[in-house]
C-alpha cells in the first residue's frame, strides 16, 4: 500500500478555479508555496474536510477520506490530522497541559498512537506545561498549539502559515523546532508559505501553485534550480546541498563539509557549531558563485569545486544564469551561478563546457 499523499481536487469560486493533481510523499515535509491567491490554504481546506463543494480524491497511505465518484465524504471531525494555524488559538482558560490533554481527549482511543505528551520534547515545551497561554510569548503559543495538533495522534499534520503572524524574533525563536518536523515525524507534513527563506529551511518535497493550478512538484532542491521556474531568477535566486559535518578546523574557526559525490565546502563557524557528523543544509545563491575556465590560483575564495556547464538562461537585464553541475551520475549536486552576458560570451559558457565554480558564500539553513 502507498504511504502517499493524495489531493485531486477541482473548485469552482466567483473568480477562481482550483484544480490541482498532488502526489505528496508520505513522509517529510511538503511545502505549498506560491503568491498570496494561488490556492495553498483552499488546498490545506480541501483536505481537511472543510470544502464540501470541491470535487475529486483525497487519499491518504491508501485510505480514502473523499472520492467524488463513489460519493464518499469523510467528515472533517472523523478525518485523523492536525491543523495549525496563523494565530495559534488556544483556549484560555486551560494551561498548556490542559490544552494538550484536550487535543488528546478529542481522538478516540481505539485511534491513539501516541500520549498526550508526545510533541513536549519535539518542540521544547516541557516546562511550559503548567502556564496559561497569556504567559507565553508568540513563539511559545505556535509551539504548544503544534504539540497539541500532535497529541491527536494525527495521519496528517497541516500548517498554514503557521510563522506569518510572528516578528522576526519569534520566529528565529520557532524555526529550530520546526526543523526537526522532517527528521522526527513519522507522518507527512504539507506546509502552507510564501517565505522563500522557510521553504529553503524546512521543505523536502515542493509544489509550486499558480492561479490554483500545479505549476511543478517534486524534490525541493530540484525545484528552486530549474531555470525553467520562477524559483532560479531574481535576487535570491540559489541551490540547496544536504551535507555533512566531517571535522572542524580549531585554529581558522571553519567547519568542513562533505556531500553526496564527494565536494567538500569550508563554512565559516557560528556561536551554534554542529559536531562532526552532524547533516546540515547550505544555501548557496547564485549571485555567489563566479565561473572560471581554469583553476584560480592566489585567490581569497576558500571553496573552489570543478563542475560542468548544464544549461544557461537569461535573468536579469544584461545577466545569465547558468545551472552547474558538480559530479557526476544519481550522485550529482545541481547549482546556480549568475554572470554577466559579456562574461558568458568571453568564456563561452555553454552547455557541456568544464568550469570551476568560485563558491564566495555559503549559508547554513538547517
Amino acid at each position: 500500500m502507498s504511504d502517499e499523499l493524495q489531493l485531486t481536487a477541482r473548485l469552482q469560486r466567483t473568480g477562481f478555479l482550483l484544480d490541482v493533481d498532488l502526489r505528496l510523499p508520505g513522509h517529510g515535509v511538503s511545502v505549498l508555496y506560491g503568491p498570496s491567491g494561488s490556492g495553498k490554504t483552499t488546498c490545506l481546506r480541501v483536505l481537511a474536510g472543510l470544502e464540501p463543494l470541491a470535487t475529486g480524491v483525497v487519499r491518504v497511505g491508501g485510505e480514502p477520506w473523499q472520492d467524488s465518484v463513489r460519493r464518499l465524504m469523510r467528515p472533517a471531525y472523523r478525518r485523523a490530522l492536525g491543523y495549525v494555524f496563523q494565530e495559534a488559538s488556544l483556549f484560555e482558560h486551560l494551561s498548556v497541559q490542559g490544552n494538550l490533554m484536550f487535543g488528546h481527549q478529542r481522538t478516540p482511543a481505539a485511534e491513539r498512537r501516541h500520549g498526550w505528551d508526545h510533541g513536549l520534547e519535539l518542540l521544547g515545551i516541557q516546562h511550559l506545561l503548567q502556564r496559561m497561554p497569556h504567559q507565553l510569548s508568540g513563539g511559545e503559543r505556535q509551539r504548544v498549539a503544534i504539540a497539541r495538533a500532535l497529541a491527536t495522534s494525527p495521519r496528517v499534520l497541516l500548517m498554514d502559515e503557521p510563522l506569518a503572524a510572528l516578528d522576526a524574533a519569534r520566529k528565529a525563536e520557532i524555526l529550530p523546532w520546526l526543523e526537526q518536523l522532517h527528521e522526527q515525524l513519522d507522518i507527512p507534513v504539507v506546509y502552507v508559505t510564501h517565505s522563500p527563506d522557510e521553504m529553503a529551511r524546512l521543505g523536502d518535497h515542493l509544489v509550486l501553485l499558480e492561479d490554483g493550478r500545479v505549476r511543478a512538484q517534486g524534490p525541493v532542491m530540484d525545484l528552486m534550480t530549474r531555470l525553467d521556474l520562477p524559483l532560479a531568477h531574481g535576487d535570491a535566486a540559489a541551490s540547496l546541498i544536504d551535507a555533512r559535518v566531517v571535522a572542524d578546523s580549531q585554529a581558522d574557526s571553519l567547519s568542513v563539509l562533505e556531500f553526496v559525490g564527494g565536494g567538500r565546502l569550508l563554512l565559516p563557524q557560528t556561536g551554534t557549531r554542529p559536531p562532526p557528523q552532524t547533516p546540515v543544509r547550505v544555501r548557496i545563491q547564485a549571485r555567489d558563485v563566479s565561473i572560471s575556465l581554469q583553476m584560480p590560483e592566489q585567490t581569497s575564495v576558500l571553496n573552489i569545486l570543478p563542475a560542468t556547464v548544464t544549461d544557461v538562461a537569461d535573468d536579469m537585464p544584461g545577466q545569465v544564469l547558468v545551472g552547474l553541475r558538480l559530479g557526476e551520475g544519481a550522485t550529482a549536486v545541481r547549482l546556480l551561478s549568475r554572470i554577466s552576458q559579456l562574461s558568458a560570451r568571453r568564456l563561452g559558457i555553454v552547455p557541456g563546457v568544464a568550469v570551476f565554480a568560485q563558491i564566495k558564500g555559503v549559508a547554513m539553513v538547517r
